[in-house]
Formats: structure tokens, C-alpha cells, sequence
């Protein structure tokens, strides 16, 4: 697939998505499920059926990292550390600047399916298709938002073939961009707290992360699967 086509796919996604609707894309991480608009996200949050308890992500670049999260020196050369550096995906979670002009714009609902006390997960470096989007994203100043394109707990999907119906009914645009790169993981991005070092889910390039981790800073990540 050329940039021009991947370029090209990130616009029409981003034009319907910007419009109210709800996007399947494709994350080297799988496919994700993105919205915008409140309506989009609480058709999302319904459809997938997801706990009350459980927040949608941002998805932005490196950019928009520096913007929209409260970084201190060490996270901040953490997050490009990994992401730039090592040109790995993360699901980077900081305290956020809620009186950035974009998120000060969420509505309540909004934000109180994306914000928990005053933090958010913010989807970086995943991808082409990612980077595009997340471009268009920024430079328009409209947010997206959303989860993984799957009933909840039913795992993350690598092909679109793999995707509920359930889910696949309520996209307005299904960008199919093939097997997603870290399917051999079997899971979505992983999430790591970017000023505790805590890793809320053990995700794609686990252990190359926790390896970046121990050699630059030495810290041992802590795997929560192994608790």
C-alpha cells in the first residue's frame, strides 16, 4: 500500500468521523474503533458493551502529546524515548491539561467517558494509518476518540474479518488495511503510566518497552499478568 493510498484513507475516514460518524481504522495495534462527536462515543460505548468504569483513548502524535499532556522532563523524554527512539506504540497515560482549548471543548459526557481525575490515555505511534489521522487531527483541532473494534473482553481483532457484526453495523467507513502488524501479540497497545512507571495493561512490545525501560532508567516494569 503506497502513502498516497494510506494518506487518501486517513482523509475519508476523518471527513465522517469529523461529521458525527464512527470510523473502523486500521492501528498496527488492531483495528480501532473511533468516534468523535458525544453521540458517536456513546454508540460506541454502548455497542461494545463496555464497564462504566472503563475510559475511551485519545488518539494523537507525538505533537499532540506535547500539547494535550502535563509532561514532566522524565516522561516527556520517556514517551519519545519509546515511541521516536525505538519507534514503538505505546497507550501513554499522564495527567492531561484540561485547559488546553480542544479538551477545555469536551462536553461532559465526553469527558466523563475519556478523563479520569484529570488523566487520559493518549494511542501514539501506531502506525502509518495512525499518523495520518492523528495529523489530520491535530491540525483541525478535532479530537478522536474511541477503543478497539470489538465486543468487550472479546479481545482485540487483527483483521476485519475477525470484527462482530455487532460492531461492524454501526461504522459509517471501514478502512481495511489488511492483518494488523503486531498480531503475533494478540493484544491492543500496552498502557503504561507515564509518571509511575505502573503498566495498566501488558500489551503489544511489552517486553521491548520493559527492556528500553531497564536500560535507560533502570526500573523493572512490573507485569500485571504475572500478579
Amino acid at each position: 500500500m503506497t502513502k498516497q493510498q494510506i494518506e487518501d484513507d486517513a482523509i475519508s475516514a476523518f471527513k465522517i468521523i469529523q461529521n458525527g460518524g464512527i470510523g473502523i481504522l486500521p492501528m498496527d495495534i488492531g483495528y480501532s474503533l473511533i468516534g468523535g462527536s458525544s453521540d458517536s462515543l456513546m454508540h460506541i460505548f454502548e455497542t461494545k458493551g463496555r464497564a462504566s468504569g472503563k475510559l475511551n483513548a485519545f488518539v494523537g502524535d507525538l505533537t499532540s502529546a506535547d500539547e494535550l499532556l502535563n509532561l514532566t522532563p522524565k516522561s516527556r523524554e520517556l514517551l519519545h524515548l519509546l515511541t521516536k527512539t525505538y519507534d514503538l506504540p505505546l497507550g501513554a497515560i499522564a495527567p492531561c491539561n484540561l485547559n488546553h482549548p480542544l479538551l477545555k471543548a469536551l462536553d461532559s459526557r465526553t469527558r466523563r467517558m475519556s478523563v479520569k481525575a484529570g488523566t487520559i490515555v493518549l494511542l501514539v505511534n501506531a502506525g502509518p494509518f495512525h499518523a495520518a489521522i492523528s495529523r489530520l487531527s491535530r491540525q483541525t483541532g478535532y479530537l478522536l476518540i474511541g477503543s478497539s473494534a470489538n465486543l468487550s473482553n472479546s479481545g482485540t481483532k487483527f483483521t476485519v474479518a475477525d470484527i462482530e457484526p455487532e460492531i461492524l453495523d454501526i461504522a459509517d467507513i471501514i478502512i481495511d488495511h489488511g492483518l494488523r502488524k503486531y498480531h503475533l501479540y494478540g493484544q491492543s497497545s500496552t498502557l503504561l503510566n507515564l509518571d509511575t512507571f505502573e503498566v495498566v495493561r501488558h500489551g503489544a512490545c511489552f517486553e521491548l518497552i520493559a527492556d528500553v525501560i531497564q536500560r535507560h532508567y533502570g526500573i523493572k516494569l512490573t507485569d500485571p499478568k504475572a500478579g
